[in-house]
C-alpha cells in the first residue's frame, strides 16, 4: 500500500508511520510518501512555509482562507493544486504498482481523487479524514471509500462524497493506551513537585497558538502547574522561560508517560495530540484553537462529547476544576475511549484487500 501523507506539523505524518507499523504487523507492505514533494519547483516546500507563517504570526489571514476555500459556499469542489502533483504522483504509482493507495491528508485526497476519476490511478483509492471536522476539501468522488474515526459526520462524508464510509478507530500508537502513571519520576524529569498538579499545554509541533497566555492563566491560578510542549519552537520556549512560566519542552520521546501522570491536557488544535490524549484517559480540553480547521474540529469535539472547548481564561479554570469531580472526569474520558471501539484502520484496509484478492465483488 501506497500512504500518502503531508509534513504540515507531524499531525498527518504521525497517523501514517503508525498505519504503516500496524500493515507491517500484519505482513502487508506500505511505503509512506510525502505528497507535498510531488510538487515541482518546491511548491510544495513553499506551501508548508506559507502555511506555518500564517499560523504563527498571521492566523486571521488563515482564517479568510479556510473560510474562502475549504468551507465557503461558491469555494471549488477541487483544488487547482490537484492538476500540479497528479502527474508525478501518476508516475510513482505506475512504478511501485502498489495495491491500494490510503491518503491521511485533504490536498492528497484531491490529487488521488482527480487521478482515479480520470481513469489514471488503476488502484482503489481509500482517504483516511484524520480531521474530527471535515471540509470539502477531503471529499472528492472520485475516490473509492472513506475511513473516520469521528461516528458523527459519516453521514455527511456519505452524502457529499458519495462513496462508502467505514467508521474506525483512531490511529494513535498503543504505548498512549498503555502507559503507566509515574507522577514522581515525571516530575523529576520535568523540574517539578511531585505533588504539582501537572496540565499538559500543547500548540502542536510547531509550537502555535496563545500558548503563552495559557500558562499565564494556569501559573496565575496557583492550582496548576503549566508542562507545555513547544515542539520545534525555540523561540516559544525561550519566552516562557524569561516569563517563569512553568517548564518548557521540546521535542519529548515520554509523552505517554507524561499524559498518564498530568491532570488533563490543553490543545488548541483538535489534532493527533487530542486523540493520544483520548487513548491515555487523559481529559482534553481545547482552549482558544488556532483558526480554520482547527476551530471547526474543536466544536466538533465538543460536540461529541469527546473534549471541552473553552474561550476565555475564566471558561478554562472552571473547567479544569470541574474535573475533580470524578463522575465528569470519568464520563468525558468514557466518551473518548469509546472511539477506540471502532474498528481498527488496518483491519478495514486489509480485509479490503484480501476480498479484492478473492476475485469477488
Amino acid at each position: 500500500m501506497l500512504i500518502l501523507s503531508a509534513s504540515m506539523g507531524t499531525g498527518h505524518d504521525g497517523v501514517a508511520a503508525e498505519l504503516a507499523a500496524r500493515l507491517a504487523a500484519e505482513n502487508a507492505d506500505s511505503e509512506i510518501i510525502d505528497v507535498l514533494r510531488l510538487f515541482p519547483l518546491r511548491l510544495g516546500s513553499a506551501l508548508r512555509r506559507g502555511y506555518r507563517g500564517m499560523i504563527l504570526r498571521a492566523p486571521w489571514l488563515y482564517e479568510v482562507i479556510y473560510q474562502v476555500f475549504f468551507v465557503g459556499k461558491r469555494a471549488p469542489g477541487t483544488s487547482p493544486l490537484t492538476v500540479l502533483a497528479a502527474s508525478r504522483l501518476r508516475r510513482l504509482v505506475d512504478a511501485r504498482r502498489p495495491d491500494e493507495v490510503v491518503s491521511t491528508f485533504h490536498l492528497a485526497a484531491q490529487i488521488t481523487g482527480r487521478l482515479r476519476e480520470r481513469g489514471e490511478l488503476p488502484c482503489p483509492s481509500t482517504v483516511l479524514v484524520t480531521d474530527f471536522a471535515v471540509h470539502r476539501l477531503w471529499l472528492h468522488r472520485g475516490n473509492d471509500r472513506y475511513l473516520c474515526p469521528n461516528p458523527d459526520i459519516v453521514g455527511q462524508i456519505a452524502a457529499q462524497a458519495r462513496r462508502p464510509v467505514l467508521r474506525c478507530a483512531p490511529v494513535v500508537r498503543p504505548e498512549f493506551a498503555r502507559a503507566v502513571a509515574d507522577p514522581g519520576r515525571v516530575a523529576g524529569s520535568v523540574g517539578v513537585d511531585p505533588g504539582d498538579r501537572l496540565v499538559l499545554v500543547s500548540g502542536g509541533s510547531w509550537g502555535v497558538g496563545e500558548v503563552i497566555a495559557t500558562a499565564r492563566t494556569l501559573t496565575r491560578s496557583g492550582r496548576y502547574t503549566p508542562l507545555v510542549l513547544c515542539g520545534d519552537n525555540a523561540g516559544l520556549r525561550r519566552r516562557l522561560r524569561e516569563a517563569g512560566l512553568g517548564p518548557a519542552l521540546g521535542w519529548r520521546d515520554d509523552v505517554p508517560e507524561l499524559m498518564a501522570a498530568a491532570y488533563a491536557l490543553v490543545d488548541n488544535g483538535s489534532g493527533l495530540t487530542c486523540e493520544e490524549a483520548f487513548a491515555a484517559g487523559l481529559p482534553v480540553i481545547i482552549h482558544r484553537p488556532i483558526p480554520g480547521h482547527g476551530r471547526d474540529g474543536a466544536r466538533a469535539m465538543a460536540r461529541a462529547g469527546v473534549s471541552m472547548h473553552t474561550g476565555s481564561a475564566p471558561a478554562l479554570l472552571k473547567a479544569l476544576d470541574l474535573l475533580e469531580d470524578a463522575r465528569a472526569r470519568k464520563r468525558l474520558a468514557d466518551r473518548a475511549g469509546a472511539l477506540f471501539y471502532s474498528m481498527p484502520v488496518e483491519a478495514g484496509l486489509i480485509s479490503a484487500q484480501r476480498w479484492a484478492g478473492s476475485g469477488s465483488g
